[in-house]
């Protein structure tokens, strides 16, 4: 990250690299956590010592009251940007939090259009379960108007309108393609929807805000909330140790900081980190042999 920024002298950095698949990283936490906030972090202070003027991070929905790891790994990505931008180090850092993107690698649209084409069946984890959508262009020109906003460890959240009933979503897009959808009440219906079950760390809601209080700008879908953080030094403590924990890939050493670090953390599944998992299966084998 240094040479990178020491050849170029970016102005501006838009940091949205995150490990964002909510089960692999509920299954791989360290390497999710190393690469979403150790990574977002490095980046950070390299764009701080090169002269970066304005630093944003692509932030998420799924961090406000995080159920899953990856939620809560970009909660503490914008932590130690508000704490760093608290040291006053000459750039200016910044979050901006919406959520899903219509279109986007891993967006549901894409991959019920697959399933479709397919014959069938679209997958979906539960009948209740609603989402926030914008479009790419949309995300793109609202998050650029926001970082040029940024006074220094602003939380900005993009107005995404209502959420979405993904059963809605993948009824009209079966409608929208010429077919019909095959259930009880239409038995020859071309294409089934199939509830799979709610994956690891998955929430039925997103939310876009942590606390109520957001104030308005300039710009009537741009928002700036006003999140708690912790101050670098102690932060840097923290932090420290989550590092150690990381390395050694101590699971529930990991869980148990993450939980006292974010607010509202709250693991909705057990452990499920494959290496964990393994080593407990392991373990048993001997007990039992």
């Amino acid at each position: 990250m240094c040479e990178i920024m020491s050849t170029w002298h970016p102005d501006t950095v838009y940091h949205a690299a995150a490990y964002k698949h909510v089960p692999l990283v509920e299954h791989n936490p360290a390497a999710g956590i190393k690469n979403n906030v150790l990574g977002t972090l490095r980046t950070a202070k390299a764009a701080a010592e090169h002269g970066v003027s304005d630093f944003v991070l692509i932030s998420t929905d799924k961090a406000v009251r995080p159920t899953n790891v990856m939620g809560a790994s970009k909660r503490l990505a914008e932590m130690a940007l508000q704490a760093l931008a608290a040291t006053n180090t000459g750039s200016k850092f910044s979050m901006v939090r919406f959520g899903n993107v219509l279109g986007s690698s891993g967006s549901v649209v894409p991959k019920f259009r697959q399933q479709i084409r397919d014959g069938g069946p679209i997958t979906l984890t539960h009948a209740e379960v609603t989402r926030y959508f914008m479009t790419i262009s949309e995300a793109a020109q609202l998050v650029i108007q926001a970082g040029a906003m940024a006074k220094g460890g602003d939380v900005f959240v993009l107005d995404m309108g209502q959420p979405v009933k993904i059963m809605d979503l993948a009824r009209r897009m079966v409608e929208l393609s010429g077919l019909t959808v095959k259930d009880e009440h239409n038995p020859e219906g071309d294409i089934q929807i199939a509830v799979t079950g709610m994956r690891p760390g998955e929430k039925l809601y997103e939310e876009l805000l942590i606390g109520d209080n957001p104030k308005s700008t300039v710009h009537p879908r741009i928002m700036k909330a006003h999140e708690e953080f912790i101050p670098w030094g102690d932060f840097e403590v923290k932090l420290n140790a989550l590092e150690i924990a990381l390395n050694a890939n101590d699971v529930g050493i990991i869980r148990l900081l993450m939980q006292q670090l974010v607010e509202g953390y709250a693991p909705s599944d057990d452990i499920v980190d494959w290496v964990y998992l393994e080593q407990e299966v392991q373990a048993l084998d001997c007990q039992q042999g």
